[in-house]
């Protein structure tokens, strides 16, 4: 009887993580990046290689700054399917790419982005921090799971004009 209902949890997750595929949507996550690029790492037989994916993720309050993620991509049929979890494996790197200024009355600490690593249960979420004492704006990607304790973390820092 067990197994049954399992077996129904995984099916039902399956067809969801397909609909949410097709339709471009990721459920309770804001998508806030670009795909730069991918690089096969593992061949799969069945379904997609594994690979790493470069993203650029955008700040949205602080023109001339993007942040570069790279992460693993679980491939094989349950990444097909968008129900295999992703290994906590990432890199962060953020550029200026013209003047970077501070708007007045923003946050010292603010999420503003976020990629799905798994089916609902696990993220990587971009936070900004600014440090005012040495004028720069630092990014911080962490990783995020139902069960807690020292998460995946990669930092990074853009300096601010003037």
């Amino acid at each position: 009887m067990m197994r049954r209902f399992l077996a129904g949890c995984v099916m039902a997750a399956a067809l969801i993580g397909a609909a949410s595929m097709m339709f471009g949507a990721t459920i309770g996550v804001a998508r806030a990046e670009t795909r730069v690029g991918a690089v096969s790492t593992n061949f799969r037989l069945f379904g997609a290689n594994d690979k790493v994916v470069v993203e650029r993720l955008d700040d949205p309050k602080i023109p001339n700054v993007a942040c570069y993620a790279s992460f693993a991509k679980t491939g094989g049929v349950k990444g097909s399917l968008g129900v295999a979890t992703d290994p906590s494996r990432f890199g962060l790197s953020c550029v200026a790419t013209g003047k970077v200024t501070i708007p007045a009355g923003l946050p010292r600490k603010k999420q503003i982005a976020a990629i799905s690593a798994s089916f609902l249960v696990k993220h990587f979420n971009l936070y900004r921090l600014v440090d005012p004492d040495h004028k720069a704006l630092v990014y911080l990607l962490i990783s995020t799971k139902i069960i807690h304790g020292s998460p995946a973390n990669a930092v990074s820092a853009v300096p601010v004009s003037g």
